[in-house]
């Protein structure tokens, strides 16, 4: 009898699924116990995939998308990456606005996938003509044939995580998840992951991350955009200068923000301590479980999820340089155990 060959179609066979690993280390002396969503094991690399695939599939099985279209979006890197990555399997050319805050690695896979890629300055206002939202939408306007997904954004991303990330931490948890803990930028990860797991269990606490520089966390608390809170920051992929309409504010219990120094460490801790090369968000989300735990949020029995959203290999050039982190002055407070390359002659 002739055996089939055991092969899968494409990449995209493998988006979703990925693996809760348990923190054992960096949780020590913590309360609880802290679980990792470890969304690096996306063929993408990122949650961003998750996302990508839904809404480029919607967009088709719409009609929104035809043989020959163009896909133009905005990204801060991984949602471009992401986008690219289904475009090549689905047969589309990729137009791409990217944010100057990403880093040189995520520009350098953007154009290494096949993408347009188009850098614009990050510490400008949304509507600046400039900004990566104006400079999108002029190339849209000026392409035929382009679609502008960020427009099927919002909806669509919510349910891409509420359709998929929520249902997989349910079932891994076996429904006994007490925390969720999750950085916020556009804000579908959170919210779709969050409102699957509040119709589970409505007592099920949403702990969002947020940067210093962003307005998420008092927009939360208050109800009122405050253009007073908006500065530069360093984390890419979380926080807004603007209120994103994929944020579900209503499922979120609390806000933390974290700095971009203690978030660079964090992420740095993880990958030593635990195995995990982890990305820039990941350190965030890590900080803010620290700051959470130092406010008595957690107890013995808690069950904490932790979304670490992307992988260690983007950030090559930021965090896990020496020379960045000595250039943004991380390593002034901080005595950090640096591991020196020797090299044989």
């Amino acid at each position: 009898m002739k055996e089939e060959i055991q092969a899968h179609e494409n990449i995209l066979d493998f988006v979703g699924n990925t693996p809760l690993i348990k923190l054992k280390k960096i949780s020590q002396g913590l309360k609880g116990n802290f679980f990792a969503k470890v969304e690096a094991f996306n063929p993408g690399h990122s949650s961003k995939d998750r996302i990508a695939l839904h809404i480029v599939e919607e967009a088709e099985r719409k009609g929104i998308l035809k043989p020959g279209s163009i896909i133009v979006e905005t990204t801060s890197g991984n949602t471009g990456f992401s986008i690219a990555m289904v475009s090549i399997i689905k047969g589309y050319e990729c137009i791409l606005a990217v944010s100057s805050k990403s880093s040189k690695d995520k520009i350098d896979m953007l154009k290494a996938m096949g993408a347009k890629v188009y850098v614009c300055p990050a510490n400008v206002s949304a509507d600046d003509p400039r900004s990566y939202y104006s400079v999108a939408k002029r190339i849209h306007q000026e392409t035929a044939g382009s679609v502008y997904i960020n427009q099927y954004f919002n909806e669509l991303n919510i349910d891409a995580h509420y359709k998929t990330t929520g249902p997989e931490i349910w079932k891994q948890t076996n429904g006994n998840i007490t925390h969720l803990v999750a950085c916020s930028g556009t804000g579908g990860t959170i919210s779709g992951t969050a409102k699957f797991l509040k119709e589970q269990n409505s007592n099920i606490r949403i702990l969002g991350v947020d940067a210093f520089g962003s307005v998420l966390k008092k927009f939360h608390e208050t109800h009122e955009f405050d253009p007073n809170e908006i500065y530069p920051y360093r984390i890419e992929g979380m926080g807004k200068n603007l209120i994103p309409t994929a944020t579900d504010f209503s499922v979120i219990d609390q806000f933390m923000k974290v700095t971009d120094e203690d978030a660079a460490h964090s992420a740095r801790e993880i990958s030593k301590t635990e195995g995990i090369f982890v990305g820039y968000t990941s350190g965030a989300a890590f900080q803010a479980v620290r700051q959470f735990d130092a406010e008595g949020e957690f107890n013995a029995n808690s069950n904490v999820v932790v979304i670490f959203p992307d992988h260690g290999s983007r950030y090559m050039s930021k965090i896990y340089s020496d020379d960045w982190m000595r250039e943004q002055g991380f390593f002034d407070n901080q005595k950090v155990e640096q591991n020196d390359i020797e090299y044989i002659k």
